[in-house]
């Protein structure tokens, strides 16, 4: 019979049958990820707890009183982050959302403020840092939409777009570059319409498409702090953002656009944004990841 001296594995046919070493065994195959982890992330001058599961996360989300940047928040905080949520005038929503988080033993404060103003982004990330300390995860989700022909959108309109989608996501992103500890995670909401470019949505995909390229130059900014940044670009999905001022006809239509003949939920977002932020998300840097259900 053939020697099992050379295999790593031993021979095929032989079982284990002390419980001690089994369960020793055992432990120690699940210790040696984590163990390896730490090792690696120490070598490259990385604190292990930046990635790791730890009580003292923290997060940040702009424009989380509704829609996606609600959910985020929601799912953040089940993931273990204490949650800034922010909002520009929906104070009641926002104190809701905190409520949501506080009531299922969670921890979350809300801060007004217009991500349109520098000043103001400054502010928000002072009052996160007063309330929870070291920043771990920062998602720069606020956003708006304003649709028109070329023809007929007005400048009032386009400013906005701009002002908001576009200057605020660079006001939030340039912060968080700032403020996020080395082995964080930076997130910004780009959008479908980017590839897909129907008509009417001129000004707003071009806003999205500035998205695109400041998530992949600030990966490559970021260089040596093992902080990944990506952004999220969802297809048609379920929140006031996308149905206002759209027929029941209308919104059925995009449905049946999707391979699953349904819009996006913003948990299904949330959900994207809950693995980029964790260990399992280190790798994915500077991209843009297509959450969608198959429309682009």
């Amino acid at each position: 019979m053939p020697s099992n001296d050379l295999d790593p594995r031993g021979p095929a046919s032989t079982t284990d049958t002390d419980p001690v070493r089994r369960t020793l065994l055992h432990a120690a195959a699940l210790a040696a990820p984590a163990a390896l982890l730490a090792r690696t992330a120490r070598a490259a001058g990385q604190n292990p707890a930046a990635i790791d599961t730890g009580p003292t996360r923290s997060a940040l989300v702009t424009g989380s009183s509704r829609g996606i940047g609600a959910a985020t928040a929601r799912r953040l905080a089940q993931d273990g982050y204490a949650v800034t949520i922010n909002y520009l005038s929906s104070r009641g929503l926002a104190e809701q959302v905190v409520r949501e988080i506080t009531d299922a033993g969670g921890k979350a404060v809300c801060v007004q403020a217009d991500v349109s103003d520098p000043q103001a982004v400054r502010r928000l990330f002072d009052a996160h840092h007063e309330a929870f300390g070291s920043l771990h995860v920062a998602v720069a989700n606020a956003g708006i939409q304003r649709l028109g022909a070329f023809s007929q959108m007005s400048d009032a309109d386009y400013d906005q777009v701009i002002d908001v989608n576009m200057k605020g996501c660079f006001h939030t992103l340039r912060e968080a570059s700032r403020r996020v500890i080395d082995g964080g995670r930076i997130i910004a909401l780009s959008s479908g319409t980017v590839t897909l470019r129907p008509p009417n949505y001129g000004p707003y995909a071009a806003s999205k498409a500035a998205v695109d390229v400041f998530v992949n130059i600030l990966s490559k900014e970021l260089a040596g702090r093992m902080v990944s940044v990506n952004a999220i670009a969802p297809g048609t999905t379920n929140t006031p953002l996308f149905t206002d001022g759209k027929t029941a006809e209308q919104i059925a239509g995009f449905a049946r656009q999707t391979p699953h003949q349904r819009l996006g939920d913003p948990q299904d977002i949330a959900n994207v944004i809950s693995i980029l932020v964790s260990g399992r998300g280190a790798w994915i840097n500077g991209q843009v990841i297509n959450a969608n259900g198959g429309l682009a």
